[in-house]
C-alpha cells in the first residue's frame, strides 16, 4: 500500500469540504458571505484537479418544476428549491405529515386471502375488484399529504446567474447578476430550516402559502385535489417578521409551521423555519411555536453544526470513478439517501421528504410500496458504510409489526407475520391492484433487510431482540398459509407476481411464482441462519426442513420463468421472476458452470423481450444483475441510460423515458426514488461484492477502467474495505475488522480465497 494513502483521502476530503467546489461551475463561496470557519490550505493545483468532480447540481436560471427543483432535507422535513409564478419557492414536506383515515372496505368478511382465491377459481373477480381495488379510484385517503411553501418575491433581484447545490455540505447557494446571494439548508442536527440573503438592493417580502384545503370560488374539483379530504384551512397568523400556521388534518393529527426572519443589516437577511406535527409516532413534545419562541440559534452557528454533520457523512465512505458521469450520480444519490433517511424519521416512500408540490395529493398517494419501492431505495445504505441510515428501515418495519400481526390474523386467517405490499405511514394496507397489495410473501422480502442490516453491522444485540424474532415470524407465516399439493410439496393456495398480467384474474397463478417462492426460500434461509448463530440448534434444523418441503425454481429454456411451465413473454418492467439471483443471492455464480449459464439466460432473455415496459428502475435494477455476473461493461451502459433518459436535470428518477428515444415506451413523468438507489446500489456492486461469504473487490468494473479507488465500503461481517485499482490492476487492498472474526476474501495477486481470523480493530493489507 502507499504510504501517503491516508493522507491522499484526508486531503481529498478536506478538499471537498470546501463551500462550493464540487457544485457545478462554481467553485469557492465567499467566506464573508458565510462566515465560515477557516479551513485547510489546499494549493492551487489541487483545486483544479478536485473542482473537475462535478458532484452537485449547477443550473444557470432557476428550476420552474417543482419535481426538477433543487432537494433539500433532514430526514423529517424536505424542501425544494425553484421558481413559481416568478416567486422564488421553498416547497415544504414532513414525512409523518399523514392523512391516516382507516379503509372501511378493509372490515368484513368479504375481506381476505380466502375470497380472494374463491374469486380466482371463478375467473371473476368482481367482487374483489369493489373491495380492494376499486375504492383507490373512489376514495383519495389515506395519503401522505403536502405541507405548503414559502415565498420570496425575488422581482427586483433581477436576473438569475446560477443555482447551485453542493452535496458535501447540503447548501443550496443561488446567485443573482446583480450580487445578491441566497443560501438555503435544513439542518441535519436541529431539523429547522434555514435560509440568509446577502447583498440585498432593498428588502424583499416573504411569505408561508399554505396548502389549499378547500375550493376557492369558481375553481373545479379534480380527482386528487386536496379538497376532496374535507379539511378547513388552517389558521394563519402575521405578524412583523414572523408568521405561524396550523392545520388540522384527519382524526387527531395537526401541523403547524413557525417561521421568523430578521435583517443583519440592510442589505442581510435571516430566516429560520419550523414544521412539527403532533399525533403521530414521529411529533415533538414542542410545537413550532413553541420551539421558535425561545430559538436563539444564528445562521452561522447552524451552518457549523449542520456541515459538520454532513462532514462526518461522507467520512463513512468514499469512491473514485474514471467514469465522472457514475461518480457524480453516485454522489447525488447517496445525498438523497442521507437527505432522506434519518433515525428517528419515517423511512424512505415513494417520494420521501419531496412530496408533490403541485395541489394535490402525490402520486400513488406517496405510501411505502413494499413490492419494490422501499427495498430498492435501501439498497446502497449497507455497502456505503451508512448502517446507521439504513436501520431507519428496520427501525420502522419493527414498529408495524403489532399491525402487520393483526392484518395477518384478519386477512389470511392464521398467526405469523405479513406485512402489506401498499402500506400507511402506520403500517396498514391502503389497496391497489390486489395481487401486489395483499401479495401473500411481501415480509418475505421485507426479510432480507433485517438479514443484511444483521449481516453488515455483525450486531449480536439486534440479531437477538429485532431480526430473528421479526423474522420468525414472517416463516411461521409462510408455514402456516402454506398447503401440501399432490406431490408432497408446499405451496401457496395462490400466488402472484408484482405486477405480472396487471390487474387481471390470471395475475393470480394456482402454483407458486419464483417471486414468492425466492421470498419464502429466503426467509426459511434468514431464519436458520439467525438461530444458529444464536446457537437454538433445533430451530435452525426446523427451518431448514421448511425450505426442504418447498419445489424448486421453475426454469426452462428461457431460463427462470415467471411461474411453472410460464415464461415470461412480454417486455415487463418488474424483474420479479429474478428475485433469487438479484438481490437474495439463493442462486448465485458462484454455484458452478450450470448456474452460471441459468442466470445469464435470465438475464438475456429479459433484455432479449425488449423494453417497451420498462421503467428506469428497471434499467437500475437490471445493472445490478450484470453486475453479479461480472459484467462491468453491460452495468454500466444500463445506469448511463438510465441517467440520461429517465432522471430529472436535479437528478430525480421520473419513471418514463424523458428523451423519447425508445428506452422505453412509457413517456411519463411521475418521480419516484427506487431507481435512484437502485443505481447507487448496481455502482457498489461493480466495486465490491460480499453476499456469498466471500470479499471481491472490483469484481464488476468496465474493460476500460484503468483506474479506480474507494475507501471504507462495508463487506458482510462488518469489514470494512479500501482498495485502489491502478493501470488496469488491483493496486492494494486494505481490511479493517470493526467487530472481529473470520475473514474470507479473494486475493487478487494470488488468485485465491484466503482465510484468517481478525480481532476486532485489526486491520490487514493486501498489496500488489
Amino acid at each position: 500500500m502507499k504510504k501517503n494513502s491516508s493522507n491522499h483521502w484526508s486531503r481529498r476530503m478536506a478538499i471537498l469540504y470546501l463551500s462550493g467546489l464540487v457544485v457545478g461551475n462554481v467553485y469557492a463561496t465567499p467566506a464573508s458571505d458565510l462566515k465560515q470557519p477557516n479551513l485547510p490550505f489546499v494549493s492551487a493545483s489541487c483545486l483544479e484537479q478536485e473542482t473537475a468532480i462535478k458532484h452537485g447540481l449547477h443550473f444557470s436560471t432557476l428550476p420552474n418544476r417543482w419535481d426538477e427543483a433543487v432537494p433539500l432535507g433532514n430526514g423529517i422535513m424536505g424542501a425544494l428549491v425553484y421558481q413559481k409564478d416568478g416567486k422564488l419557492r421553498l416547497a415544504l414536506d414532513r414525512a409523518d405529515l399523514w392523512d391516516l383515515r382507516p379503509v372501511k372496505e378493509f372490515n368484513g368478511p368479504k375481506y381476505s386471502y380466502k375470497a380472494i382465491c374463491e374469486a380466482v377459481d371463478k375467473k371473476d373477480m368482481k367482487p374483489i375488484y369493489e373491495v380492494i381495488d376499486a375504492r383507490t379510484q373512489k376514495d383519495i385517503a389515506p395519503t401522505k399529504l403536502p405541507a405548503g411553501a414559502l415565498e420570496f418575491a425575488i422581482g427586483q433581484l433581477g436576473e438569475v446567474e446560477s443555482v447551485d447545490l453542493d452535496v458535501m455540505t447540503a447548501i443550496c447557494t443561488i446567485t443573482w447578476k446583480n450580487g445578491t446571494k441566497g443560501y438555503f439548508f435544513t439542518n441535519a442536527v436541529d431539523k429547522k430550516g434555514y435560509f440568509r440573503f446577502v447583498h440585498l438592493p432593498e428588502k424583499i417580502a416573504i411569505n408561508l402559502q399554505s396548502p389549499s384545503f378547500e375550493l376557492k370560488e369558481g375553481e373545479k374539483e379534480q380527482h386528487n385535489s386536496l379538497s376532496r379530504l374535507g379539511y378547513k384551512n388552517g389558521k394563519i397568523v402575521n405578524k412583523e417578521n414572523h408568521i405561524n400556521y396550523r392545520q388540522k388534518v384527519y382524526g387527531d393529527v395537526s401541523y403547524e409551521t413557525d417561521l421568523k426572519w430578521e435583517y443583519i443589516d440592510d442589505s442581510t437577511m435571516e430566516g429560520v423555519f419550523c414544521i412539527t406535527t403532533d399525533g403521530t409516532w414521529y411529533s415533538e413534545s414542542l410545537s413550532a411555536g413553541k420551539q421558535m419562541k425561545n430559538h436563539t440559534k444564528d445562521f452561522s452557528t447552524a451552518r457549523k453544526e449542520h456541515t459538520e454533520w454532513w462532514k462526518q457523512y461522507w467520512q463513512q465512505c468514499e469512491i473514485n470513478l474514471p467514469d465522472k458521469v457514475l461518480e457524480r450520480q453516485w454522489y447525488l444519490e447517496m445525498y438523497k439517501f442521507g437527505a432522506a433517511s434519518r433515525k428517528d424519521a419515517p423511512p424512505i416512500c415513494l417520494q420521501a421528504v419531496w412530496t408533490a408540490d403541485n395541489g394535490q395529493t402525490p402520486p400513488w398517494r406517496g405510501d411505502f410500496h413494499n413490492d419494490l419501492n422501499t427495498q430498492l431505495s435501501y439498497w446502497p445504505g449497507y455497502a456505503s458504510n451508512h448502517l446507521k441510515e439504513s436501520s431507519v428501515f428496520t427501525d420502522w418495519l419493527w414498529k408495524i409489526k403489532e399491525n402487520g400481526q393483526a392484518y395477518t390474523r384478519q386477512f389470511f386467517d392464521v398467526e405469523g407475520l405479513n406485512v402489506p405490499c401498499i402500506s400507511t405511514l402506520d403500517g396498514r394496507n391502503l389497496g391497489g391492484w390486489n395481487q401486489y397489495s395483499h401479495s401473500p410473501t411481501a415480509a418475505g422480502w421485507l426479510v432480507h433487510h433485517f438479514y443484511l442490516q444483521w449481516q453488515y453491522s455483525a450486531d449480536e444485540v439486534f440479531l437477538k431482540e429485532q431480526a430473528y424474532p421479526w423474522v420468525k415470524e414472517a416463516a411461521r407465516f409462510f408455514e402456516n398459509i402454506s398447503v401440501k399439493n399432490k406431490n408432497g410439496k408446499r405451496q401457496l393456495p395462490i400466488s402472484s407476481s408484482p405486477e405480472i398480467n396487471n390487474n387481471d384474474w390470471d395475475a393470480w397463478f394456482k402454483e407458486t411464482t419464483n417471486y414468492d417462492l425466492a421470498c419464502i426460500r429466503f426467509t426459511n434461509k434468514a431464519a436458520a441462519d439467525m438461530a444458529e448463530a444464536l446457537g437454538l440448534k433445533e430451530e435452525a434444523k426446523h427451518w431448514k426442513s421448511q425450505n426442504e418441503e418447498w419445489p424448486d425454481f421453475a426454469v426452462d429454456s428461457t431460463g427462470l420463468t415467471i411461474a411453472p411451465n410460464y415464461p415470461l413473454a412480454y417486455s415487463h418492467r418488474h424483474l420479479s421472476n429474478m428475485l433469487a439471483i438479484h438481490p437474495f443471492g439463493l442462486l448465485d455464480i458462484s454455484q458452478g458452470k450450470e448456474m452460471e449459464k441459468l442466470i445469464k439466460r435470465s438475464i438475456h432473455h429479459t433484455e432479449e423481450m425488449g423494453v417497451n415496459g420498462w421503467c428506469g428502475y428497471t434499467y437500475s435494477w437490471l445493472a445490478n444483475f450484470h453486475a453479479r455476473v461480472f459484467n462491468g461493461d453491460a452495468a454500466a451502459r444500463a445506469l448511463h441510460i438510465f441517467i440520461k433518459a429517465f432522471c430529472s436535470p436535479n437528478s430525480f428518477h421520473l419513471n418514463g423515458d424523458q428523451l423519447k428515444k425508445g428506452y422505453s415506451g412509457l413517456t411519463y413523468r411521475p418521480f419516484t426514488l427506487e431507481g435512484n438507489f437502485a443505481c447507487a446500489s448496481a455502482i457498489q456492486e461493480m466495486l465490491l461484492q460480499s453476499h456469498t461469504g466471500v470479499i471481491k473487490v472490483f469484481p464488476a468494473i468496465p474493460e476500460s477502467w484503468q483506474n479506480a479507488s474507494f475507501r471504507n465500503m462495508r463487506a458482510m461481517g462488518a469489514f470494512l474495505i479500501t482498495a485502489s485499482y491502478k493501470d488496469g490492476k488491483v493496486e492494494y487492498i486494505k481490511v479493517q475488522s470493526e467487530k472481529g472474526g473470520k475473514l474470507k476474501i479473494f486475493n487478487p495477486f494470488t488468485k485465491k480465497v484466503e482465510e484468517v481470523e481478525m480481532k476486532a480493530g485489526e486491520t490487514k493489507n493486501l498489496v500488489r
